[in-house]
């Protein structure tokens, strides 16, 4: 009898040691990164890039929001060349869509595994939508439901305003860069000096510093604090992290990241002047033979490959560079890169591209970078 009642208090012991083991589950379980599951409701999929662990930032302008959301896309990195011609037609079928009733907003390439994500804006009215790309050429739409994910709010957009420069709300997020556990936001905020750079720690545990930032736009000859960066990379320039931002008409421009902090302005070095009546639209930094480059699509002026040598002596200019000139960096235009919208870097010798074609039509590959 003794030994029965000793059977059953072990027993229970090892009902109650489980029952605690399974309820410690969750507390080791909990994301790190502070994503839990839910519906996103994105309004609008545009600015893209990666984070750790698979996660994709999308920035919603139409929402005022940024959304860092869990893909699963994790483990071996995939190799080779993909080539997609008529993208544009196979991503209108794949989403049950007009071609003419899709835009792509951005491309980003997971460093981990080298697949390819693009965000588009499909349908009348236009849905946001993300894609994923596999290897082999493969069309996945990423579910926004029931996924891991984190929002997080920018409290200062511009409101929605059709003006001469277009709807200010539609600059709210321009681009997006993630760079040692912060992601950085840049776009238009309310008010005066509206260009703005915005840093949220990750995981989205507190509200978006602001800098107000101004530049000195050489191709008007002044000092502008409305001139919003339309594309950007951060880097690390002698041991300085710093960010390199494109502007229209084509002024590229040095901040130091130290300087962004609420409640400043901060005034860039112009390091380059590339040319007027033009707009960036997108920029990848890399290496090679020794030497680091930026690679720029531009709207009218090609792609043009920017040398970084001496960037951090560059003093900066200071003078007014008239009709259409350029100055400051040296750089050369790759011919056989043309139409180009956006690209990204696949790994250390390779890039991914979307170039239009002449009858609107976009293709995606892979290129050898210049």
């Amino acid at each position: 009898m003794r030994f029965t009642n000793c059977i059953r208090s072990v027993a229970i012991c090892v009902v109650v040691l489980t029952l605690c083991a399974l309820s410690a589950t969750p507390a080791r379980a909990v994301d790190p990164w502070g994503l839990k599951p839910g519906n996103v409701e994105l309004k609008s999929a545009g600015a893209l890039v990666f984070g750790p662990a698979g996660i994709l930032f999308v920035g919603d302008t139409a929402g005022g929001a940024v959304y860092a959301i869990a893909t699963g896309d994790q483990g071996a990195r995939s190799a080779g060349e993909l080539s997609l011609a008529g993208l544009s037609a196979q991503l209108a079928q794949h989403l049950g869509v007009a071609e003419a009733d899709l835009k792509v907003n951005d491309l980003a390439v997971n460093p981990e595994t080298g697949h390819i994500y693009l965000s588009v804006a499909a349908g009348k009215p236009a849905r946001g939508a993300i894609v994923g790309i596999s290897s082999d050429g493969t069309l996945k739409t990423i579910s926004l439901e029931n996924v891991p994910h984190a929002r997080a709010e920018l409290t200062d957009v511009p409101d929605s305003a059709v003006g001469r420069r277009g709807d200010p709300r539609d600059d709210a997020i321009t681009d997006l860069a993630y760079r040692d556990g912060k992601l950085l936001v840049a776009g238009l905020a309310k008010g005066e000096s509206p260009s703005t750079v915005r840093e949220f720690a990750f995981p989205f545990a507190a509200g978006a510093t602001a800098t107000k930032i101004e530049i000195f736009h050489a191709a008007h000859g002044r000092v502008e604090d409305h001139a919003v960066v339309r594309t950007f990379v951060p880097l690390v320039i002698d041991e300085e992290p710093v960010v390199l931002a494109g502007f229209t008409c084509t002024p590229l421009v040095r901040f130091p990241i130290s300087a962004l902090e609420a409640g400043n302005k901060v005034r860039g070095t112009t390091v380059a002047e590339l040319g007027n009546r033009n707009r960036p639209l997108d920029m990848i930094v890399y290496e090679k033979n020794g030497q680091r480059y930026i690679l720029m699509a531009n709207s009218a002026r090609g792609v043009m490959k920017i040398s970084l040598a001496n960037v951090r002596e560059n003093p900066g200019l200071t003078e007014p560079v008239r009709g259409g000139g350029t100055a400051g960096q040296t750089y050369e235009t790759i011919a056989e890169l043309a139409g180009v919208e956006q690209l990204d870097k696949l790994d250390d010798a390779h890039g991914v591209i979307l170039a239009k074609n002449a009858d609107g039509s976009l293709d995606l590959r892979t290129i050898a970078l210049p």
